[in-house]
Parts: C-alpha cells; structure tokens; sequence
C-alpha cells in the first residue's frame, strides 16, 4: 500500500495510557495514516467511531470503564468502523477466541512497533474492504432472489386470476413496471396484496 493510500485510511485510536497513544499517533502519522480521533476508554471510543466512522479503530484490551473486547463488540456490531483491531500486553488464547468470535480482524501484542502495526493495519484494511464486497454482492444475489420470488408468486396469481399462460402474466408485470415506472417486484408485491 502507498502512503498516497494511507493517508486515505482513517484510523481511531484506544489506549488508556497516553504515552503508549501518543507513540502509536507518531508511528501511525509517520507511516502516513489519517489519525482522526483517540480515546483513552472504551465508551468514548465508540462514541468516536460513531462521528467519524474510521476504516480502523485500534483497542486496548485492558482499559477502564468499557475494556476494549466489549467496545468492539458494539463497534462491529454498529458498523461503526471498517475493521478493528485489538492490542494488547497479553497473548492469551481467551482473548485470541472471543476476539475472533466479535469479528475482529487483528491483534497485536504490545510492545508495539512499526514493522508489526503497519501490515497488521494493511491486511485488515484489505480483508475489510474486501468482505464488505462480498456482503454487498450476498445483498444483491439476496435481493434478485427475493424479487424473483415475489414476481414468480404474482406470476401464478395472474395466470389463475386472468387464465393468462406464463410467459403472458411474466410480460404482463413487466409491461405495467414499464408503464408506472416502478420496479417488477413492487409491481408483484401489489398484485399480490
């Protein structure tokens, strides 16, 4: 990744201690990340997501009030950031486990350094990108599935209502979607009402 397209990548920072932050701010910045925002506990750390909708929030595990397992869990659960990525002074395999389970795309463990927290923030940036493609597309595929099952219902109404063959109650949707310039499947969903 260029620096060109790091500094499109905005990035929220969550650690308790400030001089940690303040060091991950500098090498973040350093690297040509868009720093937007940082909190010093979980709850603000949510509230931050939710004004500026970061491709990254960074989490400390351990932080007072809201630890940063349960702001990620709100956080991807509001789709609030693009991906999160937790940090922590542990490699505990608990922490490892109901991370994974809320969705977090990576981990790292402190004392952080450049050459680790530069392509942990990369590949989570490039599998939230790309999974958010995926989803988009299940959406569509979900939709055409739905419309389609809408039409084909509306389909065998018209065809026993009207006596009208398949592909006559098929044209008959698509003529009156044309005419009142709304989509087959509203025009399916009337029918059907």
């Amino acid at each position: 990744m260029k620096e060109k397209e790091r500094k499109e990548i905005r990035v929220v920072i969550a650690e308790d201690e400030p001089i940690t932050r303040m060091d991950l701010k500098e090498m973040l910045v350093a690297a040509g990340y868009n720093v937007v925002g940082e909190a010093s506990e979980g709850f603000d750390a949510i509230e931050i997501c939710k004004k500026k909708e970061p491709d990254v929030v960074i989490l400390d595990i351990k932080m007072p009030l809201l630890d940063g397992l349960s702001a990620a869990k709100v956080i991807t659960e509001e789709k609030t950031a693009g991906t999160v990525i937790l940090l922590t002074a542990y490699s505990d395999e608990d922490f490892i486990d109901r991370a994974t389970k809320i969705g977090v795309s990576g981990y790292i463990v402190k004392p952080v350094d450049e050459k680790a927290l530069v392509p942990s923030i990369q590949i989570a940036v490039a599998r939230s990108r790309e999974m958010k493609k995926i989803k988009q597309q299940c959406e569509m595929v979900t939709e055409r599935l739905e419309s389609r099952t809408v039409i084909e219902k509306a389909k065998g109404q018209l065809m026993i209502s009207m006596r009208l063959s398949e592909s006559e109650a098929y044209e008959y949707i698509k003529r009156l979607s044309k005419e009142k310039k709304v989509s087959m499947k509203r025009i399916a969903e009337i029918i059907l009402a």
